[in-house]
């Protein structure tokens, strides 16, 4: 009887100990969370700031806009849209999204007012290396001269991006490349929309 006893009590320790553990490490994560999400959160912004200079180098400043359609396309999302500006004039807009390739990408795409598009940047993608990531390399050429992304700036977006139409494919990485020209086209289509609408010229 005592030793069933002593097997219980045993028992009973080693549950609040397990549990103590478990709540002294939530804490601790909490407060690494806290401390570390600020960070991040600011680099992201960051980078995002860096590129929408990168993609339209002729603004001086970025407005938010808060009011742009979500996109029509179920797979894609318009994360956020800016107002491309110089001198206080709208020049064009900047839209970050987000969606598949042949694994996940997030973009940065400038639109002019004349609906050219002014540059394509790359915040994430998640693509095979050797192939899909060529899309984002800046020493990878394509026979064309240019860069994968670096081929869609002064391009019309009027009609959208199809491979072997308006814009080549990476030889071995036709999903990527095809995925890549669904979100440029959506960017596009959204920022031209609300160009558009509120008679940016």
């Amino acid at each position: 009887m005592e030793k069933s006893n002593n097997s219980t009590f045993e028992m009973i320790k080693l549950g609040l100990i397990l549990a103590l553990y478990a709540a002294i490490s939530c804490v601790v994560l909490a407060i690494v969370n806290n401390v570390t999400a600020p960070k991040i959160q600011q680099n992201q912004i960051n980078k995002a700031n860096a590129a929408m200079k990168k993609v339209f180098a002729m603004a001086d400043s970025f407005e938010p806009i808060s009011d742009f359609e979500p996109s029509s396309n179920g797979t894609i999302k318009i994360e956020d849209m800016y107002l491309a500006k110089k001198d206080g004039k709208v020049i064009g807009a900047t839209c970050q999204v987000s969606g598949p390739t042949y694994e996940q990408a997030t973009l940065i795409v400038g639109l002019d007012t004349a609906g050219t598009v002014t540059g394509v940047e790359f915040l994430k993608i998640t693509d095979s290396p050797g192939f899909g990531l060529k899309a984002n390399d800046p020493t990878f050429i394509m026979p064309n001269g240019k860069t994968f992304y670096g081929q869609f700036e002064g391009k019309k977006a009027d009609k959208g991006f199809a491979v072997g139409q308006n814009f080549d494919a990476i030889s071995g990485a036709t999903i990527t490349s095809v995925g890549i020209g669904n979100l440029i086209t959506e960017a596009t289509s959204s920022m031209l929309k609300y160009l558009g609408d509120h008679n940016y010229e």
